[in-house]
């Protein structure tokens, strides 16, 4: 497995052959009608802190819940983790007020994939994964702790923009003070492909009083002033603020920061095989919400090359003090 990028990179990276689902997948297909979805669950899937309900523009919703008192909602359209809440009903994750949930735009906020591609390129922003629908694979459940996994496989619609076969695994596990993620791709075609990937996750925040700590002496690729022309430096602080407009990527960025979300939590971010990390926020660009949320995120700006039937696996570990 190789990997290839403009700028000079390292990471490790897994190499794996994805484990059998442990349930036949609950499909939702494009172009079938909402109320034509068979979302019909077993008694023991129900009963293992997971339901599949009617969310938003009567889009189907994965509901997560913890014996412990968490909570956490996924869209099968995007894969797109929503909402994660503590026992006291706190959600520190953040979905833009002018979200559209209709299964045409992506689900603006809480934590959507960027896949096969990380911004702009070939393809429309940051890919299709995040505006495709996802399976369930299986689901699980380990000492009250639900389980589940997503699947998203390519179909007519993704090789029209990205002619490979592939299959992706994403799975998400919801404890008492945490929310972990681990996805999976894997090159099912019978040749070679590269892609990029992030989970542009949207933390609930008061901008003014919200920092990142960890990434002091990272290589940057900013992009405020010219998003097309991004200037390379160096993080030179150890608190990273959000005075204005911040889009800016860290390369090889550490396993662990910390975000003190302005709202007097201090959230835990760690990761495994997630080589870098992106900080956004529109500031004046989206006016009615931008004091509300900061985004970091777990990037592979770099390719990933993976021959047949190779896989990448990547790990998202985020835990609230």
């Amino acid at each position: 497995m190789a990997m290839s990028s403009n700028w000079s990179l390292s990471s490790s990276f897994q190499t794996l052959t994805p484990s059998k689902p442990k349930a036949k997948p609950l499909l939702l297909r494009r172009g079938i009608g909402k109320k034509a979805i068979a979302m019909s669950l077993s008694q023991e899937t129900a009963a293992s802190g997971l339901q599949v309900v009617e969310g938003n523009g009567g889009l189907p919703k994965v509901s997560l819940s913890s014996i412990h008192g968490s909570k956490a909602e996924i869209y099968l359209f995007g894969g797109c983790i929503t909402s994660w809440k503590l026992a006291n009903g706190k959600d520190l994750l953040f979905v833009r007020p002018d979200a559209v949930f209709n299964g045409k735009k992506p689900i603006s906020g809480g934590i959507p994939h960027c896949f096969p591609q990380f911004g702009p390129g070939a393809m429309q922003q940051h890919g299709f994964g995040r505006n495709m629908n996802w399976s369930i694979a299986g689901s699980e459940n380990n000492e009250g702790d639900p389980i589940v996994t997503l699947e998203l496989k390519d179909d007519p619609y993704s090789r029209s923009m990205w002619d490979f076969s592939f299959q992706a695994l994403y799975k998400v596990t919801l404890n008492s003070k945490s929310l972990s993620t681990v996805l999976t791709i894997t090159n099912t075609d019978k040749k070679p492909f590269s892609f990029s990937t992030a989970l542009h996750t949207y933390f609930r925040a008061s901008v003014e009083g919200a920092s990142v700590k960890g990434l002091k002496g990272c290589a940057t690729l900013n992009k405020d002033p010219d998003p097309s022309n991004p200037l390379e430096g160096k993080e030179e602080r150890e608190v990273i603020t959000f005075p204005g407009f911040v889009d800016c990527v860290y390369l090889n960025a550490p396993n662990e920061l910390q975000l003190d979300n302005g709202l007097g939590d201090t959230i835990t971010i760690r990761n495994k095989n997630w080589s870098d990390a992106v900080l956004w926020n529109p500031h004046l660009q989206m006016e009615a919400c931008y004091k509300d949320f900061v985004c970091v995120e777990n990037a592979q700006i770099g390719n990933i090359q993976l021959e047949p039937e190779q896989s990448w696996v990547a790990e998202q570990y985020i835990s609230a003090d």
